[in-house]
């Protein structure tokens, strides 16, 4: 297993916690766990114990969330996920812990500004609120396809180099007008897939292995509390408070892996 001291573990014990909560509640939050797991453990092997908790997390928000997925977004992403993962394999091939976290902190903090910025335009412009079905308003047309096929990329790649594909995701889910219950919905499903899908490339690459899965049993058990803590409060948050945690989530957790 690997070394790690009371207050290190504590730390992961939390960042757990922390995955149980995102997928059930605010999905951005999860790129504070994956900031933590980086500064405990080496930042490349902390994607090999991290995505079996986040397996166990998404499982969790599915049976939670099944019936509000919208699949017509989901089979729109997956073959640019795909290509995604494929890239980011190749980048893990010969990327250290440096390049790993200034490469997903500089993305999560370009996808933040852009969603900003769109947000601010559309405020500007007196665009009509996100409608209230968990239908995507705009999965249509060419521009529609060219902005899932971008982020669905960027969320390939982020996902397979540091599981920070949460982020990039929720960016898009919220540009393209889901609320809160679609969001969680169609974002639980992409990611049980997504994830599950990774585990061979994981284990080829030697991010999962024996030492990793015994630390897994270990920190899964506190993934349950926080997916029930976060089913809990979801119905306590506004669509308006939603959507800026997610946003500062994304923003906190890109700063800690680009400054550290």
């Amino acid at each position: 297993m690997y070394t790690v001291t009371l207050g290190e573990f504590a730390a992961l014990a939390a960042a757990s916690i922390l995955v149980g909560f995102s997928k059930t509640a605010v999905s951005g939050a999860n790129t504070v766990s994956l900031a933590i797991f980086a500064a405990v453990l080496p930042a490349r092997e902390s994607t090999g114990v991290l995505l079996p908790l986040l397996i166990v997390g998404d499982v969790l928000a599915v049976r939670t969330y099944r019936r509000h997925a919208h699949w017509g977004t989901l089979w729109r992403l997956f073959p640019a996920v795909a290509a995604g993962v494929v890239v980011g394999t190749v980048f893990l091939l010969w990327a250290g812990d440096a390049a790993v976290r200034t490469s997903i902190g500089a993305i999560l903090l370009l996808m933040a500004g852009v969603t900003l910025w769109r947000r601010r335009t559309a405020a500007r412009a007196e665009t009509p609120a996100v409608p209230a079905a968990p239908a995507a308003p705009d999965t249509d047309g060419a521009g529609a396809r060219l902005k899932a096929g971008s982020y669905g990329v960027l969320g390939g790649f982020t996902t397979m180099v540091a599981n920070a594909g949460g982020p990039v995701m929720s960016l898009y889910l919220l540009s393209a007008g889901f609320r809160k219950l679609g969001f969680l919905g169609t974002s639980a499903w992409f990611f049980l897939i997504v994830n599950v899908a990774k585990v061979p490339f994981s284990v080829g690459l030697g991010l999962i292995d024996g030492r990793s899965l015994l630390l897994d049993a270990l920190l899964a058990l506190f993934v349950l509390p926080g997916a029930f803590i976060g089913k809990a409060c979801v119905d306590r948050i506004n669509q308006k408070l939603f959507e800026r945690l997610v946003i500062a989530a994304t923003v906190l957790g890109g700063l800690q892996l680009l400054l550290r």
